[in-house]
């Protein structure tokens, strides 16, 4: 029976803020450094992080949720595409047993590792600690013994001596291999903005700030020892490769809207898309004046068209064009930053009005505050060019922004918050126009990723 061999971990933290991202970045610079071959993924439905690794590994990173996907796409996704790969690094979300269920069972990094079985290291934030260290540590080893923690790496170490105390409390009661540390510096900086992070996009993460983070923790964390704690072996029986390429006898072109203002995809979506025939022609809804030529629809994700609102105005041209296509039955799919795309406008912090493309009577207008965050689930209630009447898929919602659409205009979505189960209607219709603030993942439910391939087959 074929046996899957690699070496893998998952970078984990006792919650939110401990530096995940700052030491997954750094690991995946200094395995690169090492001559490896390093795939990334995210758990949960973060883009930001995932751009900064792709960035970095100079490969997609690809996200992990197994509220968002299936287990069996779980599985799928990490293994086809960490399967050429010499190390896959994997950071969490939150901490390592938050997620949609107070038991941390659901939507959680635990729910990954122990999925895929794969080691975890554990970051904390070692700042005003020592001895607890071991209590800490002893907590998440035996919280769930499905999940194993490996490692343990100390962030925010003020001196030698506070890391020898650390060590010594971990390694009085715990099974976890300490793997190092990091010292507090303020010139490793990750900024930061509303959704978590300045996306990759932004180019603020410079050459030589990832090199100084390596070259850090090339000498601070034992890369031998992480190499020991995260071998993997996992039978290949226990879950499938779709080969999806004998479906697809027809072809379509898709738009697909990618800059600075949207750049919010899951990998796998598009990838999802590209498989069932979908070739994908990106512009930019910022500087390119027109369209791809001989396309059958538009895909316009998610980002941050409040931050370039003036310059996605000033393309008087393209915004144009979406309209007319969009009155002339083109079909036309957007998440979030895509649907604020295409109401009349988007009026900012200060109540500046900047016009979009004005295919919805309605205006996104930008709140001080967090308007929803959380997974939710899609019934849809008519047909749309995603999926039939009844159909069903999950996601996830993040957005500052507010619309007050007409009731004239038909929702096609029933929307329900994961947790408590609040529901709202959405999923917007026009024509051949569905929008919404919902970001959904085709792992959930592939078949909504083949009726958009059938419905431009059939708009082509």
């Amino acid at each position: 029976m074929s046996i899957f061999t690699m070496k893998s971990i998952i970078i984990a933290g006792t919650n939110s803020g401990v530096g995940k991202t700052t030491i997954t970045i750094g690991l995946i610079a200094l395995l690169k450094k090492k001559g490896l071959k390093v795939q990334p993924f995210k758990v949960g439905p973060d883009f930001i992080d995932a751009g900064y690794h792709t960035m970095i590994a100079g490969r997609p990173s690809r996200n992990l949720d197994a509220w968002m996907m299936s287990e069996d796409y779980v599985k799928e996704s990490f293994y086809k595409n960490s399967n050429d790969a010499d190390f896959a690094v994997i950071e969490g979300v939150m901490g390592l047993f938050d997620g949609v269920d107070a038991k941390g069972l659901e939507g959680s990094t635990a729910q990954i590792a122990k999925i895929l079985n794969i080691p975890v290291i554990l970051i904390i934030d070692a700042k005003s600690m020592a001895g607890s260290a071991g209590a800490v540590v002893y907590g998440f080893e035996n919280y769930n013994k499905d999940v194993r923690v490996a490692g343990v790496i100390f962030n925010n170490i003020g001196s030698e001596n506070h890391y020898r105390m650390l060590k010594e409390a971990v390694e009085h009661m715990c099974k976890a291999t300490v793997l190092g540390y990091l010292q507090k510096d303020s010139n490793i900086v990750i900024p930061s903005r509303h959704l978590g992070l300045v996306t990759a996009e932004d180019n603020l993460l410079s050459e030589k700030i990832i090199d100084k983070l390596s070259d850090i923790m090339e000498t601070s964390i034992n890369l031998d020892k992480i190499l020991e704690v995260s071998s993997i072996n996992s039978n290949l029986s226990i879950f499938t490769i779709y080969n999806r390429k004998e479906e697809n006898k027809n072809k379509i072109t898709l738009a697909v809207a990618y800059d600075k203002a949207f750049n919010f995809y899951y990998q796998d979506n598009l990838d999802i898309l590209k498989e069932y025939g979908a070739e994908l022609k990106f512009f930019s809804p910022l500087s390119d004046k027109s369209l791809p030529d001989d396309i059958d629809g538009i895909y316009i994700g998610g980002g941050y068209p409040e931050v370039y609102a003036k310059e996605l105005e000033a393309n008087l041209s393209l915004r144009k064009q979406i309209k007319q296509l969009a009155e002339d039955g083109m079909f036309i799919y957007a998440e979030c930053g895509g649907l604020m795309y295409l109401t009349e406008g988007i009026i900012d912090l200060e109540g500046r009005m900047h016009e979009m493309a004005g295919i919805f009577p309605a205006k996104a207008r930008m709140l001080n505050k967090r308007k929803s965050l959380g997974y939710v689930s899609v019934e849809t209630i008519d047909d749309t060019i995603l999926a039939q009447k009844g159909s069903k898929i999950r996601g996830h919602e993040f957005h500052y922004s507010e619309i007050d659409m007409p009731d004239a205009i038909k929702r096609a979505y029933k929307v329900t918050k994961a947790g408590n189960g609040h529901e709202w209607l959405e999923g917007y219709c026009y024509k051949n126009v569905l929008a919404s603030y919902v970001h959904i993942h085709f792992g959930s439910n592939i078949e909504w990723a083949k009726k958009f391939i059938k419905k431009g087959m059939v708009a082509a």
